[in-house]
């Protein structure tokens, strides 16, 4: 005689679906109810998961602004540390275009060396201020007058350029990094200057070059 107990629930697993069995002992068969998670708590649980990933993505924009700051106000403490050097500098360069433009065109001999080693000092010069982000600023006959890079000394009318473009640059200016640290100096076209009805590009040309010599020879924009 056997005086194992008897347990019900044995017969039961016994006659059980071999897929119910696995089911049952995964716990996939338990009632949500007595599982000890309700509804509730999983609601929380995914509101909570939503604002910390909230608080990170803003916690990574945060930090790319930083960045953009640190490096603007860099870029701003260097301008700011070389701006007077710079501006000093722009005396030696003006010094060297006068005596260029005063230098004989057609020189011969120690002449010619004289300017042909002006011109190489030059031109090491505008280099030198290239690669330190001190860009030139001579606009060409035509181009628009831009007020933030160029200063207007004269207005007249012109025939060969619009209204309110550049008619002659006087005096090249600079500009570091974007800002202008010293405008070009220009003469601008009266409103309602242009070429005439019917004129040609070449006619319109060479009345520019008539007035440029007329007025001492345009001024060469060429960095």
């Amino acid at each position: 005689m056997n005086d194992t107990p008897h347990d019900p629930d044995f017969d039961d697993l016994n006659g059980m679906d071999p897929a119910d069995e696995a089911d049952a002992e995964a716990g996939l068969n338990s009632d949500p109810a007595h599982t000890g998670v309700g509804m509730d708590n999983l609601d929380a649980i995914l509101d909570e998961r939503d604002q910390w990933k909230d608080r990170a993505l803003r916690a990574v924009a945060e930090v790319e602004n930083i960045k953009r700051r640190a490096e603007t106000q860099n870029n701003d403490a260097r301008a700011y540390a070389i701006q007077r050097f710079a501006r000093d500098l722009l005396g030696v360069a003006d010094n060297l275009e006068r005596a260029l433009q005063a230098a004989p065109k057609n020189a011969e001999g120690a002449e010619a060396g004289l300017v042909t080693g002006l011109e190489l000092t030059q031109k090491s010069l505008l280099s030198a201020f290239a690669s330190n982000n001190l860009v030139r600023v001579a606009p060409e006959a035509g181009e628009a007058f831009d007020p933030h890079l160029h200063q207007a000394m004269m207005e007249q009318p012109s025939e060969t350029v619009p209204g309110g473009s550049v008619i002659q640059t006087l005096q090249a200016g600079y500009a570091l990094f974007g800002r202008t640290v010293r405008p070009a100096m220009v003469v601008v076209a009266a409103k309602g200057s242009g070429p005439a009805p019917g004129t040609s590009a070449s006619e319109a040309a060479h009345a520019y070059e008539a007035a440029a010599s007329a007025t001492g020879g345009a001024h060469d924009s060429k960095a």
